[in-house]
């Protein structure tokens, strides 16, 4: 899929969706206590029910991590002096056009290399900003930030976005696994823009991720609609479960599960697998840890990245992190 000045790469050994789907069941339901990856909220709906999130007057982190993005694009800029911009998990790139504004200013050229695992968003994102850009190239690459990293542009001269707070989704074994990976793909001289959700009041944390309105608990029960949509399985239910938000104050973690109201006895034909879970037990759908930003930096360097300069929002709430890989 191409254009003059857009393109989309699909990889040469092209990610099964539905056989990854098939494992993260094997591994996750069978565990004590069951668990999913919460990349499985994300199909049509689930992407639809996560933008109706952002707006919520409950769910503070885009409105501070776009706040600081509108307040220093142009110090980033001037600090990486980039020319290939990799965003991570890049959706409609919509909060990124302030970096591709001020990496562009002056009619500079830009090579922007979009990462995500649909097509179909990154095909309307590419030509969205390639007809918004003249000085864009862009070079979209369908790929999963878990699998291993295949960076385009210059060395020494790219910027790497990882925004939304998606790194406080990984544990600490997975985030140390993630920055290695992507610190063996970079150059030095290459920059990291990480952003990520700091410790704050847990009434304000847990009502982040538990809104009034009802909109987070749809987007967790729809990742049931998910298994059963795709792998044909019975007698299961978004009905079956009750959203649950809570913090884990040992691990510095919000966690969402979904909570059984009945005993859930669902078959999953095409794995040949039964899966029970008792009225009350628990499902962990997703884990959103919130970081001391001083413990952030150390992971940092201990991936192999020096810490230039990390801004915040005026309330202290979300952080954004730029830093150099090193030699």
């Amino acid at each position: 899929m191409t254009n003059d000045r857009w393109r989309v790469v699909e990889s040469e050994r092209p990610v099964d969706a539905r056989e990854r789907l098939i494992r993260d069941v094997q591994v996750g339901l069978t565990d004590s206590p069951p668990w999913l990856p919460a990349r499985w909220f994300y199909d049509e709906k689930g992407s639809l029910l996560f933008e109706e999130i952002t707006a919520l007057p409950e769910y503070y982190p885009t409105r501070r991590e776009t706040e600081i993005l509108a307040d220093h694009s142009h110090d980033i800029a001037a600090i990486t002096g980039a020319t290939t911009l990799v965003e991570l998990g890049s959706g409609t790139s919509a909060k990124t056009r302030m970096l591709l504004e001020a990496l562009t200013a002056g009619a500079r050229p830009l090579l922007f290399v979009p990462l995500d695992v649909s097509v179909e968003v990154l095909a309307h994102a590419a030509r969205t900003i390639a007809d918004a850009y003249p000085t864009i190239t862009v070079d979209a690459r369908v790929a999963d930030f878990e699998d291993e990293f295949d960076l385009p542009g210059e060395p020494g001269h790219r910027l790497v976005a990882f925004l939304g707070g998606t790194i406080g989704n990984l544990n600490s074994d997975d985030r140390a696994d993630f920055l290695r990976r992507l610190r063996a793909a970079m150059a030095a001289g290459d920059h990291l823009l990480l952003g990520a959700d700091l410790i704050k009041d847990v009434n304000r944390l847990v009502t982040a991720y538990d809104d009034s309105a009802g909109v987070t608990a749809a987007f967790n029960r729809n990742i049931i609609e998910v298994l059963v949509r795709e792998l044909g399985v019975e007698n299961l239910s978004p009905d079956d479960f009750r959203h649950v938000a809570r913090w884990n104050p040992e691990r510095h973690q919000i966690e969402m599960w979904l909570r059984s109201v009945r005993n859930v006895d669902a078959w999953f034909p095409t794995l040949d697998l039964r899966w029970q879970l008792p009225a009350g037990g628990e499902l962990l759908t997703e884990i959103s840890v919130k970081f001391d930003i001083s413990d952030l930096h150390a992971e940092l360097a201990a991936g192999g990245f020096a810490v230039d300069h990390w801004w915040t929002d005026g309330g202290g709430d979300f952080s954004l992190t730029l830093a150099r890989a090193k030699d």
